[in-house]
């Protein structure tokens, strides 16, 4: 009898039937002398007691404010604690929170407040050379000339409150002590009425991703989701409330979010946060200071760490578990961390923002090998399968192919976007990931390539056709295609292929000194080729697999492709 490449995960582990603010309040009861929240960069400590002070608080500011269930709340915040309190304040009174990537510019913040019809934006001050409320101001003049909660913008007609992360004032804005304040005006009956109009399938939180064409998707999740999603993965690294997380990685993104802060929240477990940005030798000073027991990150992270010079000056005894996540993990460098970094029991997820991220996982059971070469099994209450892209069919274990997810971490939608949902989401419920895996006897996945023209840079998903669509804008720019290559570092760098108008000249740096300021740094592409023409099919269609082997060998990338990952 030939297996087919479909799996459930178990059912041993109980979904959670509540709301997340139901969940946090429910933690905070049993914990309350437990330390929810270490800033180390901000010298915060506070217990879950305190942590539910500071969100309600802040929930009841923003109901005085007006916010409304199911009203856009966009943040524009680094790894900082008042990140944390908006996650679970916006939650409490059923507002839906929209992630802002810190690295994004003004033409990109421009298009998150239009498309998610944000209706309320917290900013953060200044951080490096990134001036938060400039760039808002750039993005929406009128809000300088408008009385804080009165904006008024015929480009952003849903946008009326700014709120600032701090006490600085500035014209248009609150100060967040203000917001606490007029919060006084909402009683705890009134924020637990709001409470009881919540449903745990109701929306609660967007994310961009993006595809292969047009600009970021905004993908819509429940508390369901994402408080189920978090809960197991807890559970699957063994969480309890003594276990203490270090989280190097983005809040914005769902690992930041919902792997780390929704896995120590319904576990009671500590979440330290070792700086507003990665930074290598704060999170081994960080593990070593506050005895952090587990530690997140993408390859990138962990490598840096491994090879950081003062390495060898640290304690990290403490460590026991952790993910590694967010693209392809190489096989020595999931050996390194489980031999000198003492994370004998780190896992790997896989996932997509669509699916609230996690779908398969190893356990700290599995075999070392499985735990370096594969991405695990089915996680509990998902249904996986992988199918013919072409036929739908489901194909026999051993066979490459799509792979798709079903059940309660499944996105509900794109936001404004019916056709792109159609496009992901089947009339049955799966969610079709772009990824093509391997499924084998034992149930265990492998990720062996990408349907969508997606690359991934140091756990950041990259999508060539919305930077084709900016290079696009170059007065000089005839034509444009943007692949992923390989690089040791990050797993896969960018690169553009140029066509310039005739009778143009241009370099590399002018390229790249188009997109500094305008589109994430992450986003500009490291290697630029110019060039007359692009290979293609017999019937016209680009061939981009055929510019990455061109692009290998003239960067004599040769070494960073035959890097092995799970």
């Amino acid at each position: 009898m030939v297996l087919i490449s479909y799996a459930t995960g178990s059912a041993e582990i109980p979904l959670i039937g509540k709301s997340m603010g139901e969940m946090f309040d429910e933690i905070a009861t049993r914990y309350p002398e437990n330390e929810a929240i270490v800033s180390v960069h901000q010298g915060i400590r506070w217990t879950y007691r305190e942590l539910k002070e500071r969100v309600d608080g802040l929930a009841r500011g923003l109901m005085a404010l007006g916010v409304e269930k199911g009203d856009r709340v966009g943040i524009w915040m680094m790894n900082h604690a008042e990140w944390i309190v908006t996650q679970f304040a916006t939650a409490k009174i059923g507002a839906i929170l929209v992630n802002i990537n810190p690295a994004y510019r003004t033409y990109e913040l421009e298009y998150a407040l239009k498309q998610a019809e944000i209706q309320t934006l917290i900013v953060q001050g200044r951080f490096k050379t990134s001036d938060y409320v400039g760039m808002f101001y750039e993005a929406c003049p009128e809000a300088y000339e408008c009385k804080a909660g009165r904006i008024r913008s015929e480009k952003y007609p849903f946008l009326k409150t700014a709120i600032f992360a701090g006490e600085i004032p500035y014209n248009g804005m609150f100060r967040w002590s203000e917001v606490l304040e007029k919060g006084e005006v909402i009683s705890h009956d009134d924020l637990a009425a709001r409470a009881e109009t919540l449903d745990f399938d109701d929306p609660i939180n967007i994310q961009y991703t993006s595809g292969t064409t047009g600009f970021p998707k905004g993908v819509v999740l429940t508390h369901h989701g994402v408080l189920n999603n978090g809960y197991i993965i807890g559970e699957g690294m063994r969480f309890t409330e003594k276990d203490r997380l270090c989280i190097p990685v983005p809040f914005y993104h769902c690992f930041g979010m919902v792997l780390s802060n929704m896995a120590s929240m319904t576990h009671g477990s500590t979440m330290v946060l070792p700086g507003p940005a990665f930074d290598a030798e704060a999170v081994l000073r960080t593990v070593q200071d506050e005895g952090c027991t587990a530690l997140h990150g993408v390859p990138t992270m962990f490598i840096a760490e491994l090879e950081h010079p003062n390495f060898k000056n640290y304690y990290l005894g403490t460590l026991r578990t952790g993910i590694m996540a967010g693209s392809p993990c190489p096989v020595e460098v999931m050996k390194a961390v489980n031999t000198r970094m003492n994370m004998s029991e780190i896992v790997i997820v896989y996932g997509q923002t669509e699916t609230s991220p996690g779908v398969t996982m190893t356990t700290t059971d599995d075999p070392v090998e499985r735990r370096v070469s594969t991405i695990g099994k089915a996680f509990p209450h998902a249904e996986l399968k992988i199918i013919d892209p072409v036929t739908g069919r489901i194909l026999p274990r051993g066979e490459i192919g799509e792979i798709c997810a079903r059940g309660y971490m499944v996105m509900k939608c794109y936001y404004n976007n019916p056709s792109a949902t159609h496009l992901t989401l089947d009339r049955n419920g799966w969610n079709h990931t772009g990824d093509l895996g391997v499924m084998d006897e034992e149930g265990y996945f492998k990720i062996e390539g990408r349907l969508k023209d997606m690359v991934i840079r140091g756990g950041e998903n990259l999508y060539p056709r919305e930077i084709e669509e900016f290079l696009h804008h170059h007065p000089k720019v005839r034509d444009v295609y943007v692949i992923g290559v390989p690089d040791e570092k990050y797993g896969e760098e960018l690169m553009a292929w140029v066509a310039l108008k005739e009778g143009e000249t241009a370099t590399v740096d002018e390229i790249r000194d188009f997109c500094r300021g305008k589109i994430a740094h992450f986003k500009i592409p490291r290697y630029v080729k110019f060039a007359d023409d692009f290979p293609m099919s017999v019937s016209g269609k680009i061939q981009k697999y055929k510019m990455r082997e061109v692009s290998i060998a003239e960067l004599g990338l040769e070494n960073a492709s035959r890097i092995q990952t799970a």
